[in-house]
């Protein structure tokens, strides 16, 4: 039991706080292949490849390890909930690809149940994905205990499709991993006996509240998904990457560095750019971060290697070229993974702690006021006030379960 309770604050504490930390900074690219269609086969076929039961746990169990939700959550806590690890098709740079994640589903349901897809935060070690969980336990199970079908994607870079590097902030892949996992799990609650009733929840928070808006957008700029959101709440994302890049630009200090190498080391491979990393980093920092991102070390090991101080991370040519006309790819694609051209039709709700230092609380508000002035029909910003991008989260979930339990009594 204590062993279980350390899992759920470790996974609280180190992946929602540090969660999505965004890399405020780098290099992006304009087109590349990750942006080609699905192709026709795959999106026509069964996506489920396989599922494995890993575990259950009971309610009674949830209810004590949900005092590291501050006990905020202890009532809605009322199932049994069976935990299952599926591998399923998507598609990643024009190809199919399998990727992985958990499904957790309540046990004795007597009506239909909703889902929700819960997009976790930043992660950089091959055993920290969900899949990879002993049991299953990532702390997103009290949802299904409260009644709800709940999708945990490890994202692509994780789990089965670990011997990819992580396409971190590219929003079209990371959306359509979510969207191939809630159409693949379907297959299973079906086989399980559960039927859902036809609403679907998205939430996330740090990278997952920017994964969420991504799944969000690719459900609804793409109606051949067949899906339908009831409600999203997103939580600390970066998504406007184009307005975090000023301060890297401008050489200020970044309390946790391995973030932005996280975006830097992504984007040169997803992209496929494969310049050295000399082009970016000075030395000793791009010599060690060259074999730092094999899924094996966590971003406080990659920190210790890294410094601060921007002005001497980053090669000066490379700073010079971002505050100047140059890195003109990079400075598109980071145009391009933002949301600064796209309007939520759904419920949403982003949450954001106004203290927050890692991912400004700005980067929130200037993005929901341009979607308000673009004609969002229901789109609220949540302040958290003087929250942190650690301590936002608990404010943010003690507001949007009962949020999204009125859709579930309203529908």
């Amino acid at each position: 039991m204590t062993n279980l309770k350390y899992k759920l604050r470790h996974w609280i504490s180190t992946l929602a706080i540090a969660a999505l930390i965004l890399p405020a900074t780098l290099p992006l690219g304009s087109c590349s292949k990750s942006d080609a269609a699905i192709p026709e086969d795959v999106a026509e076929r069964e996506l489920l490849v396989s599922s494995e039961k890993v575990g259950t746990l009971s309610a009674a169990t949830l209810k004590q390890l949900a005092v590291a939700y501050a006990g905020s959550f202890q009532s809605q806590i009322k199932y049994d909930v069976a935990i299952y690890k599926v591998s399923y098709r998507t598609t990643f740079q024009g190809r199919e690809t399998e990727a992985s994640g958990l499904v957790a589903l309540p046990m004795n349901l007597t009506a239909a149940a909703p889902v929700l897809s819960v997009q976790h935060g930043t992660i950089f070690k091959h055993d920290e994905a969900p899949s990879a969980m002993s049991g299953g336990l990532t702390g997103f199970e009290v949802f299904a205990s409260g009644g709800y079908i709940t999708l945990i994607p490890d994202y692509l870079g994780f789990g089965a499709s670990k011997n990819l590097l992580h396409p971190y902030y590219h929003q079209q892949s990371s959306g359509i991993a979510v969207v191939d996992m809630i159409k693949a799990a379907k297959s299973l609650y079906a086989q399980e006996g559960i039927a859902d009733n036809g609403q679907l929840f998205l939430a996330g928070y740090s990278e997952g509240g920017y994964v969420t808006l991504a799944a969000q957008k690719e459900i609804e700029t793409n109606p051949e998904h067949g899906l339908k959101i009831t409600a999203s709440g997103a939580g600390a994302g970066g998504y406007d990457l184009t307005s975090m890049l000023a301060d890297v630009a401008a050489g200020k200090p970044y309390t946790y560095p391995a973030y932005l190498a996280y975006v830097l080391m992504s984007y040169n491979k997803t992209y496929e750019w494969n310049r050295p990393l000399t082009d970016f980093y000075q030395e000793p920092y791009a010599t060690r971060l060259a074999t730092m991102f094999n899924g094996q070390y966590s971003g406080s090991a990659i920190n210790q290697q890294l410094t601060t101080q921007t002005e001497q991370l980053f090669a000066a040519s490379f700073l010079e070229e971002l505050r100047g006309s140059g890195e003109q790819a990079l400075k598109k694609a980071l145009q391009d993974n933002s949301f600064n051209n796209w309007v939520p039709q759904s419920p949403t709700r982003l949450y954001h702690g106004t203290a927050d230092v890692i991912v400004p609380y700005d980067n929130s508000r200037q993005t929901y006021e341009r979607m308000k002035a673009a004609g969002a029909p229901s789109l609220e910003l949540i302040p958290v006030k003087n929250g942190t991008h650690s301590s936002s989260l608990i404010p943010m979930l003690t507001d949007l379960i009962p949020w999204m339990q009125s859709f579930e009594t309203n529908p």
